[in-house]
Parts: structure tokens; sequence; C-alpha cells
């Protein structure tokens, strides 16, 4: 059975209310050891410019994308707020058959929210 799906991401700041450009992601694959299988930065409308997996690449199981916001944010003069964060692990499980996985991230230098976008 051919597997589908492809993995997307999106960061936004909103502690400024602006897309986060710059920020360097990378995906590992969890099961069975950890993998590390791609690295990105986002774009200045704060996606990756590709997929991080093609449909043919996706591989069932827990996968780990680690935002490097620690470094995003003291970047952007934010005082003191800059060093609360440092990488941000957003744990997710791809299974075969399910389509575009797309991943928003929002984060401020204090919190963050994701889930699964469209």
């Amino acid at each position: 059975m051919a597997q589908t799906g492809y993995l997307s991401t999106h960061m936004l700041n909103t502690a400024e209310g602006v897309p986060a450009a710059g920020v360097a992601v990378e995906l590992w694959r969890l099961e069975p050891e950890p993998v590390l299988l791609t690295r990105t930065v986002t774009t200045a409308d704060g996606r990756n410019s590709e997929p991080f997996l093609a449909e043919e690449e996706v591989t069932p199981g827990l996968h780990e994308l680690r935002f490097a916001v620690g470094a995003y944010f003291a970047g952007r003069g934010l005082g003191k707020a800059q060093g609360f964060l440092d990488i941000v692990p957003v744990r997710i499980r791809l299974e075969a058959g399910q389509g575009h996985y797309h991943v928003p991230l929002l984060c401020s230098p204090f919190g963050y929210t994701t889930y699964r976008g469209s």
C-alpha cells in the first residue's frame, strides 16, 4: 500500500503579530531510534519553502518538529523576554493515508500553541 501525506509548518510571532521569518526548524523521526531527517529555516512569511516530507517519504510513527525560538526571539530585541523559551518541541504521530499534515506554531517569548492545520 502506498503511503500518502506530507508535512509543512508555519510559525507566527504572536508577541508582535508577524510571521516568524528565519527560524531554524528540524524534523526528527523518533521511532525506533531518533534520527534527524531534515533542517530548514522559515521564509519571510514564516513557512517552510518546501514540505519537510514528500508524500512518498512519509513513514508512519512518532516525529518531532524542533523550533529554535530562543535564537529567533534573541534577535528581535525584546529585552528580558528573549530568554524564556529556547527549543520548542512539537511531537506528532504521522499515519499513512492521512493526507497533508500542516503544523502551525503560534509563539511568543512566554508561551506557544500548536494544532493540526489544513
